[in-house]
């Protein structure tokens, strides 16, 4: 699916009059292109499903690998940072920090690929909980593992800048899949080197 710049350009026109504007004065002139410029930017992820963006990182490493052979080895990486768009609102979901671990199951992702992962998933209309959920699903698809924990922070300007206007507030979501929901032991593992 590709991202209709035109078409959101006369939708920004529509939006700046019924705001009361005049989207032809001279500051405004260029505000449609260069919002439909953003949105194409911001809303990438949008024109992939998650299977495609698992073939898109879907770099492992199996050779000379002894993680993995223990059940409790981890694999951990967090304070990833990224961004994301409410789906209520079209508010900005922002200071979002993404932890995603797993157990190898034979093979290793290359680290940058889950960065890279998070970051293609939140750029989307989202929610917070479906974020977690698609990055376990992409990492399941990826790495062979049906253990997969994502845990995330984020502040929503939905919450912040509108509504009950309550800056600072943060909505931690954990999404537990495999061993990381069963295992007591290693989800404490988890959260004691998570925090």
């Amino acid at each position: 699916m590709a991202i209709d710049i035109k078409a959101i350009e006369e939708h920004i026109k529509g939006i700046l009059v019924a705001l009361g504007d005049n989207p032809d004065r001279e500051g405004l002139i260029e505000t449609p292109n260069r919002v439909a410029k953003m949105y194409e930017e911001i809303f990438k992820g949008m024109c992939y499903t998650n299977d495609e963006i698992a073939e898109m990182f879907n770099k492992t490493f199996e050779e000379d690998l002894s993680v993995g052979e223990n059940p409790q080895d981890m694999v951990l990486m967090k304070d990833i940072e990224i961004f994301s768009y409410c789906e209520h609102h079209l508010a900005l979901m922002y200071n979002m920090k993404v932890a995603v671990a797993y157990i190898p199951n034979k093979k290793i992702i290359g680290l940058s690929k889950i960065a890279r992962i998070a970051d293609m998933v939140g750029r989307r209309l989202q929610l917070q909980e479906r974020i977690g959920t698609d990055i376990a699903e992409i990492m399941q698809k990826i790495t062979g593992s049906e253990d997969v924990a994502v845990i995330i922070e984020g502040e929503h300007g939905c919450m912040t800048t509108r509504g009950i206007e309550k800056p600072g507030a943060r909505t931690s979501t954990t999404t537990l899949r495999g061993k990381f929901n069963s295992d007591p032991v290693l989800n404490n593992k988890l959260m004691m080197l998570y925090k």
